[in-house]
């Protein structure tokens, strides 16, 4: 007959109601402890018969045979015995009462016990210990190991051994002899190596930590998925012990590990998943992916916990328990990893832990050691100028900010500096909206009617429309929060700068905050401006600014007057005053520098506000520019020369220094320190004459330009490369830091030796005629008496 039970299918399993799985699992484990109780009482059992096989006296095999051979020859004796109605009445009462009173036939002989314990309660204590075999004290007791006894036909046989006593002064003796070899072993010389074979050998291992490197490297690079589990042991050889390479073999790790982190990080932010997402079933692909993920957090969390401990040990002068590597080898070190988190933290702004880099790298900025601290400038540098949307840049200012009030205001002002590579300016914010939503370019009527039909006109029209709103909203809103994150920012940076100006007006950091605000001052609120010009004159007027900063003092005014600025009421005359005042403090020596920011103040004072500028504020600022540039370095003339340009064109009647005829009444007064009353245009501008002459070819084509009217056609007009570029431009152009000229001077080429005169053409014909005479004398040279010719003179 054919078995119709099947076997049940995975549905019908799958429909298995709770409760009845759940007696399934309760049968089960009752089960297994009913028979684990049933395997635990049997144990119980063999212990205790193992104990009372060890508490009976133990008699030897042969004599329980024996006894049992003799009780049956007494059996056959009994039976060959009278039957008891042969016997007396005496005789069978006295059996009858033996029979009751001992069993030693049917007796065990192998126990010990006392029979009838029960009938025998009567006997006294004394007599039952009398019973008891004793042992001799002289005998040495012996240790037994008792082993698993013998069950047969008469019952349990116990089995026990004694215990072999060991020798222990011999196993002494033996341990010490052993020792003894061990050190004799130890104290054989290891064989000494030459210093070339030590760096053979030490060349040798580095090979093969490189070769190791390399190919957990080029393994992970090439599958990344599969292979994150060896960016563990790559990791682990952060922890080299070898002395003889640790330090290379620890640097070339940061280094590839860095790379390899840059190269497989992916270009979003990996987000630990929610108790949910691990709950649900996910397909292969996915469960690989999250794994992946999750690894290569966690080994990019361990990696810069160890290049952060790298860092901390170095500062804290802290050696390891091990003393593989020295304190000076932990310096080389500490910079290797400094220069991976600088480049993490610029090549991976979006990835994880990013403000975990930024809280080790700005502190570093502030190091006594001048190449870390600069490494990591430049680091910041580089991630604001990069830093379009402004989330990195936000959390780097909150950390310089918080640094800077940390210390109390002393840092170095290269970390305040950094503001001003931030990227905050209005035609970058318009420059970037548009790159952010591109104009979608959409089909025309005529190519709609020519390659659609009416429907799909209609359908066109509705789809263009939905598409420019979506353009739109996209961005407005990446537009609104690139603004937002950059309000914020600068909030903090003009808090920062506020707070400096405000408690520590004397300290260091006031030239980059000038040099910030002359940057930001477009930017600030209106509200502010009084209160911050009040406070800028009063650093000037305090005299204890240097020059420089008072020249920042002054841009930063004038920035801020020539934005939002223009419609306060405010008269900036103190600040031209200044800087007419100050202008010959300029030289050719250290201060050639601070003529760059002088340019700027010329352009924002006069340029951007010629409007409120008066004629002769013009003059006077255009003649003592020309006296200026005959006391500078050529690219500081060249700059003077483009804004005395600028002037010239910008401002009518600039010429009226060109002529030689004074034009009104007064006479110059150079030395007058206001602008307004010096008689500027009763000079006229008889440098440009000497600077016509001038040895740097750049400064005499402006001079002879500026000579002939400053023309912007004509033979006296300036060439393009020049007339299009701003004075600060041409300043920096024609620099001269490598103490070379610039433009180099040509080379003149050495004249033939042959166009070179005989030097006998200029010798007197009978000088010429002595000296031969001499010459060709071979015989011993006569001593000159010059005192015979002075005689001969005289008498003469």
């Amino acid at each position: 007959r054919k078995n119709t039970k099947r076997v049940p299918s995975f549905r019908k399993l799958l429909r298995t109601s709770q409760i009845k799985l759940d007696n399934k699992l309760k049968n089960k484990q009752f089960k297994q402890k009913s028979a684990a109780k049933k395997y635990r009482k049997e144990q119980k059992k063999l212990r205790e018969a193992v104990r009372d096989a060890i508490s009976r006296k133990p008699f030897p095999l042969e004599e329980c045979k024996k006894k049992q051979v003799a009780k049956k020859w007494e059996e056959k004796e009994e039976e060959d015995a009278l039957p008891l109605d042969m016997m007396d009445e005496d005789d069978l009462k006295l059996m009858e009462d033996l029979a009751q009173k001992a069993s030693f036939l049917t007796r065990d002989l192998s126990s010990n016990e006392p029979v009838h314990v029960k009938k025998r309660k009567h006997e006294s204590v004394i007599e039952k210990y009398e019973k008891v075999p004793r042992r001799l004290q002289t005998e040495p007791e012996k240790e037994l190991i008792h082993l698993l006894p013998i069950k047969d036909k008469s019952g349990i046989i116990p089995q026990a051994v004694e215990k072999p006593v060991l020798n222990v002064a011999h196993d002494e003796e033996e341990d010490t002899e052993d020792m003894e070899e061990a050190e004799d072993f130890n104290e054989e010389p290891l064989p000494v190596l030459t210093p070339e074979e030590m760096a053979a050998q030490r060349r040798q291992k580095l090979q093969e930590r490189k070769m190791h490197i390399a190919a957990l490297a080029s393994a992970i690079l090439s599958e990344p998925d599969s292979n994150i589990k060896k960016l563990k042991e790559l990791r682990a050889m952060l922890m080299e012990q070898d002395p003889n390479v640790a330090v290379i073999v620890r640097k070339l790790v940061m280094v590839s590990l860095m790379e390899i982190f840059k190269d497989i990080a992916p270009s979003y932010k990996i987000r630990p998943l929610t108790e949910a997402e691990k709950a649900t079933k996910v397909k292969k692909e996915t469960q690989k992916l999250r794994e992946f993920e999750e690894g290569l957090v966690s080994q990019y969390k361990f990696y810069l916990e160890n290049l952060e401990q790298t860092i901390k040990d170095w500062k804290q002068r802290k050696l390891k328990k091990s003393n593989v590597i020295s304190l000076k080898a932990y310096k080389g070190l500490a910079e290797v990893a400094v220069k991976c988190l600088c480049e993490l933290l610029v090549a991976l702004p979006h990835f994880n832990f990013h403000n975990n880099i930024i809280v080790l790298i700005v502190p570093l900025m502030n190091d006594p050691s001048k190449m870390i601290s600069e490494l990591c400038v430049e680091a910041v540098k580089k991630l604001f100028k990069q830093d379009k949307l402004g989330y990195a840049s936000l959390g780097v200012v909150k950390v310089i900010s918080g640094l800077v009030r940390g210390r109390n205001y002393d840092v170095r002002p290269e970390v305040l500096k950094v503001f001003l590579h931030l990227r905050i300016k209005e035609v970058e914010l318009q420059k970037d909206s548009e790159d952010i939503a591109p104009k979608k370019k959409f089909m025309t009527y005529k190519e709609k009617r020519k390659n659609l039909s009416r429907m799909q006109r209609k359908w066109k029209k509705a789809e263009e429309k939905l598409e420019r709103e979506l353009l739109e909203a996209e961005a407005s809103e990446s537009k609104e929060k690139k603004l937002k994150l950059h309000t914020e920012t600068l909030n903090i940076v003009f808090v920062t700068y506020f707070r400096i100006l405000k408690k520590a007006q004397k300290s260091p950091l006031l030239p980059a905050v000038l040099e910030g605000l002359a940057k930001f001052a477009h930017l600030i609120n209106v509200e502010f401006f009084d209160d911050l010009l009040i406070v800028l004159h009063s650093l000037i007027e305090s005299g204890d600014l240097s020059y420089r900063e008072s020249l920042h003092c002054v841009l930063s005014a004038f920035h801020i007057l020539s934005g939002q600025g223009d419609v306060l009421n405010i008269d900036p005359m103190k600040f031209y005053t200044h800087l007419y005042k100050t202008l010959f403090s300029l030289h050719a020596g250290g201060t050639n520098e601070d003529i760059g920011i002088v340019l700027q103040c010329l352009d924002v004072m006069f340029a951007k506000r010629r409007k409120q500028v008066s004629q002769q504020r013009a003059l006077a600022f255009l003649k003592r520019l020309s006296i200026l540039a005959l006391h500078v370095l050529p690219n500081s003339s060249v700059g003077i020369l483009a804004t005395n340009r600028v002037f010239m064109q910008t401002f009518p009647r600039m010429d009226l220094l060109l002529d030689n005829e004074s034009q009104g009444s007064g006479v110059y007064l150079p030395e007058l320190d206001e602008p307004e009353h010096c008689n500027a245009q009763n000079t006229a501008l008889w440098e440009l004459h000497l600077l016509q002459r001038h040895y740097h070819p750049t400064v005499q084509k402006f001079a002879s330009h500026l000579i002939a009217g400053a023309p912007t056609e004509g033979s006296g007009a300036l060439p393009l490369d020049l007339s299009q570029r701003s004075a600060t431009e041409l300043f920096e152009t024609y620099c001269m830091k490598g103490m070379t000229f610039n433009p180099p001077v040509a080379s003149v080429t050495p004249r033939r030796k042959d166009t070179f005169s005989k030097m006998d053409s200029f010798v007197d014909e009978e000088l010429n005629k002595q000296l031969q005479q001499h010459i060709s004398e071979t015989a011993a040279h006569k001593p000159l008496d010059f005192a015979k010719h002075l005689k001969e003179s005289s008498l003469a």
